[in-house]
């Protein structure tokens, strides 16, 4: 998927993982480069360095964290918010054709697969607005 995305995006001027990334932000921010770090599991120089870059960009911005001042959050700006939703739209193209090639029943038995790893391993990548668990799928 990634050497394909990687392909997909090229003329966006921004890597796989930088547009997931500004993706991420858009769809979750703001969000804390701590929770960057675990999501994406860079190391933390990793990540500030790819920060860098998308701020040079003029795609996220960072700022000091109003709840706590020794830390920063990251949001999208105007052209983050437009690169998110072109990079969404071709992650979402790929997905439905993909979908035409399985069967409903493939579908159901990927996503148990998905459950049944989260479940096992106990990690949940993003929590859903109550803090109780991983978001409802649709």
């Amino acid at each position: 998927m990634a050497i394909y995305l990687e392909g997909q995006l090229v003329d966006l001027g921004v890597s796989a993982p930088e547009a997931h990334i500004v993706s991420y932000v858009h769809a979750y921010g703001p969000c804390r480069v701590g929770e960057l770090v675990r999501v994406f599991g860079y190391k933390k120089p990793t990540m500030t360095s790819m920060l860098d870059r998308l701020e040079r960009k003029d795609l996220i911005r960072r700022e000091l964290n109003p709840n706590d001042r020794r830390s920063f959050v990251v949001n999208t700006i105007e052209k983050g918010a437009a690169l998110a939703k072109e990079a969404r739209n071709r992650v979402e193209k790929l997905d439905r054709r993909i979908r035409r090639r399985v069967s409903a029943e493939d579908l159901r038995g990927f996503l148990n697969v998905v459950d049944a790893v989260t479940e096992t391993t106990g990690v949940n990548v993003r929590e859903d607005a109550t803090g109780e668990g991983p978001p409802k799928r649709r």
